[in-house]
């Protein structure tokens, strides 16, 4: 399991691998330009190479690109649905750049009109995108469920994935704490398990690429996505560490998005935590999950070199 969290690319894409090597992260994931603006930030070959080298030196093993907060492919406007193919196809490029595991994407919102149509809309965005571009994976992020947020079933994410054509590149990332505020109770071993099945069946988990481990501050089926350090919410100490010694997610990365004890996002001290709490949900569960081990797709360190899916 690659236990990491979100950092900052401020200064350069590689002063990312140097904050998560500080903060003993096996795994990481970024932004690829301000998430507030659309503006794409200019990298150039340069660039991605110094990304390159300084993961390849460093013991990360997968790099996670989180699409802009801005991007709503469900959009009724045209104009929000060009921006948003724009942006998202900007941020498959810089993730085959960088040899990405994968973007992850919020799937989009229907605040008016029906649900399906905003599916067809957002499909055919993802589509569009994924054509335009050569190999880097999407992940469709799991919601929380309020207002008219895409994705907050599995259901939801099994025909936003027809949607835009069902290819091998589409995947998806599961958020702990979406997932317990959209109702799915995951605060034990037993319960995680049975969730699992369920998504097992309705998407299949050859399409479970990443992974967001969150606490959440509101309780199941709130539809709230209020993030809490591990341990400090709903989830609990022992929800958390049924997650992250969940068999089925070994070799994936599993990314921390949390406040940090200081406001200022995960800490040190907090990675450390996570690797602590699956040690405990180890034993709990017997041992019978698999140790740390390299991404299950292959390292991300390899990922540039991999032919188009």
């Amino acid at each position: 399991m690659l236990i990491g969290a979100h950092v900052s690319q401020a200064g350069g894409l590689s002063k990312a691998i140097e904050r998560g090597v500080e903060r003993g992260c096996r795994s990481i994931q970024i932004f690829n330009q301000s998430p507030r603006m659309w503006r794409p930030t200019a990298y150039d070959e340069d660039d991605f190479a110094a990304f390159r080298a300084a993961m390849e030196a460093s013991q990360i093993d997968a790099v996670v690109i989180h699409a802009v907060y801005l991007i709503n492919c469900a959009s009724e406007d045209p104009e929000i649905r060009e921006k948003s193919l724009a942006s998202l196809t900007q941020s498959l490029r810089v993730g085959e750049g960088i040899g990405a595991s994968a973007v992850v994407l919020h799937p989009g919102s229907a605040l008016r009109g029906h649900v399906g149509e905003a599916i067809a809309r957002a499909g055919e965005v993802f589509r569009e995108a994924l054509e335009a571009t050569d190999h880097c994976p999407l992940h469709l992020e799991d919601t929380a469920g309020a207002g008219g947020t895409l994705g907050r079933s599995f259901e939801e994410l099994s025909e936003l994935i027809d949607a835009a054509g069902g290819g091998k590149r589409l995947g998806v990332c599961l958020d702990s704490c979406h997932l317990l505020a959209s109702g799915y109770d995951i605060r034990t071993i037993e319960g995680l398990g049975e969730t699992l099945d369920r998504f097992d069946a309705t998407v299949g988990l050859d399409r479970l690429g990443s992974l967001h481990l969150n606490d959440s501050q509101t309780p199941l089926g709130s539809n709230r996505d209020r993030h809490a350090n591990i341990g400090e919410g709903e989830l609990g100490e022992e929800g958390c560490a049924a997650f992250l010694s969940e068999p089925r997610f070994d070799d994936l990365p599993v990314l921390l998005e949390t406040p940090g004890p200081d406001k200022r996002g995960t800490s040190a001290e907090e990675i450390a935590l996570a690797n602590e709490l699956r040690e405990r949900g180890l034993k709990a569960r017997g041992g019978r999950a698999k140790g740390a081990g390299g991404a299950r797709r292959g390292s991300a360190k390899r990922a540039a070199d991999r032919p188009p899916a």
